[in-house]
């Protein structure tokens, strides 16, 4: 107490400053009505001011809510977006195989094969040996050695499948060889990629005397047991006279365009196991 008597008593003629202050501006206020106008306007203005920086500092922490909510909204809008996309893309593919699957082969063939539609969830096209993943598995029915395809023609064959995913080997990849034929003829050769690139292939294996026409159609010939006869594989854009003079070496254009492929279908064939069950079988007298 004694210190804080000594204090005050130290700093009493600052004590007498402020307190002659607030009385000279309280009987200036009270007793002058310019100055108290003045003093008025000031305070309005300068609250005003406060309410401004008040009211711009809320709205800048309410519009860190305000954003998750859109970036919610948006991505709403994203999935919504997606599943009218895929639901596009899987009429357009159940179009194009009713239009061109179904119309080559005969009814007794076309019964079949059933369509599993499925997203293509990974995807290369730059590597030697390139792979696509896609969200259909065991679980949906899918085995090994089925033949995939998309809106536009072949895409390739299921390799590995797990419960959930499936890994297909695509035509841009050594390992695929297809065997196709010119639509417009019998005679058939075997499709294979060279690795450059992932727009084109190579059908070998044709003999010399067929004859062709830059733009005829390549299509599945139906020989083995995993696409049915007639898929799109392909347009013919040129002939390669480096290779031997005893067959054809035809550059196709593929109709399916792997760097933008997102839908795809995978074939079940019904008969399928059979059929391989009585090859393997047939190979055994060799």
């Amino acid at each position: 107490m004694q210190k804080l008597l000594e204090f005050l008593f130290r700093k009493r003629h600052w004590f007498v400053f402020i307190i002659c202050e607030v009385l000279s501006f309280t009987l200036l206020y009270r007793y002058n009505a310019y100055q108290r106008n003045l003093f008025l306007s000031s305070a309005h203005t300068a609250f005003g001011y406060l309410s401004s920086v008040s009211g711009t500092v809320v709205s800048y922490l309410q519009l860190r809510e305000e954003n998750r909510t859109l970036f919610e909204r948006n991505s709403l809008l994203e999935m919504e977006i997606l599943h009218l996309e895929q639901q596009l893309e899987t009429l357009r593919v159940d179009r194009f195989l009713e239009e061109n699957d179904d119309e080559a082969m005969p009814d007794s063939i076309a019964e079949r094969y059933r369509y599993t539609t499925a997203r293509v969830v990974n995807n290369s096209v730059i590597r030697l040996s390139n792979y696509i993943t896609i969200d259909k598995g065991a679980q949906d029915g899918i085995r090994p050695d089925m033949g995939v395809v998309s809106i536009r023609g072949v895409v390739g064959i299921v390799s590995v499948v797990d419960e959930h995913f499936s890994v297909v080997i695509p035509l841009l990849n050594p390992k695929s060889k297809l065997s196709c034929k010119l639509k417009s003829g019998d005679y058939y050769g075997s499709l294979s990629w060279d690795g450059r690139d992932a727009q084109y292939a190579n059908l070998e294996e044709l003999p010399n005397h067929v004859e062709f026409q830059v733009g005829d159609t390549i299509v599945t010939s139906g020989f083995s047991a995993i696409f049915p006869p007639g898929i799109r594989v392909g347009t013919v854009v040129e002939m390669d006279n480096s290779r031997a003079h005893n067959f054809h070496s035809l550059r196709v254009k593929l109709a399916t365009d792997f760097q933008r492929l997102k839908i795809v279908r995978v074939i079940r064939d019904d008969l399928q196991q059979e059929r391989l069950a009585v090859e393997r079988e047939a190979r055994k007298n060799d």
